[in-house]
């Protein structure tokens, strides 16, 4: 362990939770009959979706704020960066302090959000965008507070922010009277994990901590495995709330000795849990809050007949992001498929193709074909959504027999990205 970073502790995790009570939900950790049945296991999901900002950034974000402003160091207020939850939480806190703010945000960054952190911010955070990302919009808000002499503060690599964090772990162990044998945790940038380990690993060491991170983002995962804090060339934004190209290092430090397991989670799957929350349970995620969710299929046989807790972390989700999410489900599940195939250009070329394709249960979901006159075939893009993943062969054959096919565009990801 690195002697020079400060650690959490259980007194300070103490001190944390009555800092914030007066404006942080006690969430329920509520019993889900369903994954419960589907798994052989007793499933608790920890709702921090249901904050006051809809997610548990607000433990953090409000510990170390009022920590500075007991301390007399908010004079020149406060600045941040984010793009979604962390910015949410410092607004929020911001107005209930009545301490000044600046936050600084991505150019790319969804108007549902900049006008949810201007609503929690209630006239008290000034927003400016900077960049086309996070990091960018990170160097901007460092140099803004070395210039003004505001507070910076971090989104997950700060001790009094993984004390917030911590504070939900202090809650669980309340609210749940039997052992916890595993604990499902969503990582990004690694505080909630360093705050969950440093209570779990005092009051509750037989519980496994398992880590779980999207596939396209597994800062954490990976460095584990180098022993060391690395930073990732290049990351999927998709789970913008879990895509980091380097965890903190206090939090690495901690989750590296302390997590029993570290799971990368496809991103695809996390969507199919986001549509079976929905469909199913009533609860709307945001693709880092359905994280924990996803990871349990990785634990299945492990898990069978234990008490599982997920920590479902926020529900912060723009509703024009559905398509997309159903998209990548229904790819993840094999039932979505993209060709590029060849039509004859002659009359009822494309009536053919429908009747002698694709099944009786399928259905055409995208259709892209431009009639050149100069040429004797043309290509066109083809969607089909399948009923079955095992009709995908069969339909493949198909279209090779009678001389549609050209190429399968699921296995190219830069075409496929631009179709999804």
């Amino acid at each position: 362990m690195n002697e020079t970073l400060m650690l959490p502790t259980l007194e300070a995790v103490e001190k944390a939770r009555k800092n914030i009570e007066s404006v942080v939900n006690y969430t329920p950790l509520q019993y889900s009959q369903r994954l419960s049945e589907k798994f052989g296991a007793r499933i608790f999901l920890k709702r921090e979706d249901l904050q006051p900002v809809r997610s548990y950034k607000l433990r953090g974000a409000y510990n170390k704020i009022k920590s500075l402003f007991q301390e007399r160091k908010t004079h020149a207020g406060i600045v941040c960066a984010s793009a979604g939850n962390h910015a949410q939480g410092v607004a929020f806190s911001c107005r209930q302090l009545g301490i000044r703010g600046t936050v600084f945000m991505p150019v790319t960054t969804p108007k549902q959000k900049l006008e949810q952190v201007e609503m929690f911010g209630g006239g008290t955070i000034d927003i400016r965008l900077a960049g086309d990302t996070f990091d960018a919009a990170k160097s901007a808000a460092l140099d803004f507070a070395a210039a003004s002499g505001a507070a910076f503060i971090h989104p997950f690599d700060d001790v009094q922010i993984i004390e917030g964090q911590a504070t939900l772990a202090l809650e669980i162990l309340e609210q749940q009277q039997e052992t916890v044998n595993f604990m499902f945790i969503p990582i990004g940038g690694g505080g909630l994990a360093a705050g969950i380990a440093t209570v779990f690993k005092a009051l509750s060491p037989d519980t496994l901590l398992i880590g779980t991170e999207p596939k396209g983002a597994s800062s954490m995962k990976i460095s584990i495995g180098n022993n060391s804090n690395t930073e990732l060339p290049e990351v999927d934004n998709f789970v913008d709330g879990a895509a980091v190209k380097r965890v903190g290092d206090l939090n690495f430090e901690i989750c590296r000795h302390a997590l029993n397991d570290c799971i990368a989670v496809d991103e695809g799957r996390i969507c199919d849990t986001i549509l079976q929350l929905y469909n199913k349970d009533a609860i709307v995620l945001e693709p880092a809050g359905a994280l924990s969710i996803s990871a349990l299929d990785h634990y299945r046989d492990r898990i069978r007949g234990k008490t599982v807790v997920c920590i479902v972390s926020g529900s912060n989700n723009d509703i024009t992001r559905m398509e997309e999410i159903k998209e990548r489900a229904l790819l993840y599940k094999g039932l979505k498929h993209y060709f590029m195939v060849k039509f004859p250009q002659r009359p009822g070329a494309l009536k053919d193709f429908v009747l002698n394709v694709p099944g009786s249960d399928d259905d055409i979901t995208h259709f892209e074909y431009t009639k050149k006159n100069s040429r004797e075939t043309a290509l066109a893009i083809v969607g089909i959504e399948l009923s079955d993943p095992s009709d995908f062969e069969g339909l493949k054959s198909r279209m090779q027999q009678l001389g549609y096919f050209e190429s399968y565009l699921n296995d190219n990801p830069d075409v496929l990205n631009m179709l999804v």
